[in-house]
């Protein structure tokens, strides 16, 4: 009985699977049948069209308050004294001193501080003559400064020095203190 099963399988799969493929033949170049689930198949609208479904027919939307992107860090410090001082004494440089790091710091430092800070972190850029001189790095009061602290005034600004946490990124924030404090070191 099992042999004539074996035999009876062995010569009837083949058939099946094969006039079952010649049946079914379908063409490749058609879609598959599609069975639509519930929102599956939505249109799509592009952001600045007009879309009939959302509120005043914008398809770009607010995200709901309180919703942070993927991979974004807060920083939870405000422009405020105390805060600057909570952020030298809480930050710490996560990055080590190391010429990557370093050559990394110097490019951010010419493209966005040196026009007003200066090539060696003087005070002396080129457009101060049109604005207020910066704090040169080599002053006590600059050296007394943790990196926490620097972090932070990069991050929020100061006096006249805008906040440049939308330009530059936290970790070439990081990076910018490394390079200012061996520009304060040149300085010694």
């Amino acid at each position: 009985m099992k042999r004539t099963f074996t035999w009876i399988a062995f010569i009837l799969l083949p058939i099946i699977v094969l006039g079952g493929m010649w049946l079914f033949k379908r063409d490749v170049t058609m879609r598959n049948r599609e069975y639509p689930i519930q929102m599956g198949v939505s249109p799509a609208f592009r952001t600045q069209t007009a879309n009939p479904v959302l509120p005043k027919g914008m398809t770009e939307q607010k995200p709901v308050k309180g919703t942070i992107p993927r991979g974004f860090k807060p920083y939870r410090y405000d422009a405020s004294p105390e805060d600057l001082e909570r952020a030298g004494n809480e930050l710490t440089n996560p990055f080590e001193k190391n010429e990557a790091n370093l050559a990394r710091g110097k490019y951010v430092f010419e493209n966005n501080c040196a026009v007003c800070h200066g090539a060696t972190g003087g005070g002396d850029g080129p457009v101060i003559p049109k604005y207020p001189n910066p704090p040169a790095y080599a002053t006590d009061k600059s050296r007394s400064l943790s990196d926490g602290e620097i972090f932070h005034i990069i991050t929020r600004g100061r006096n006249n020095m805008p906040a440049h946490e939308a330009q530059v990124s936290a970790d070439d924030r990081w990076k910018l203190v490394l390079y200012i404090r061996q520009l304060q070191a040149k300085k010694e």
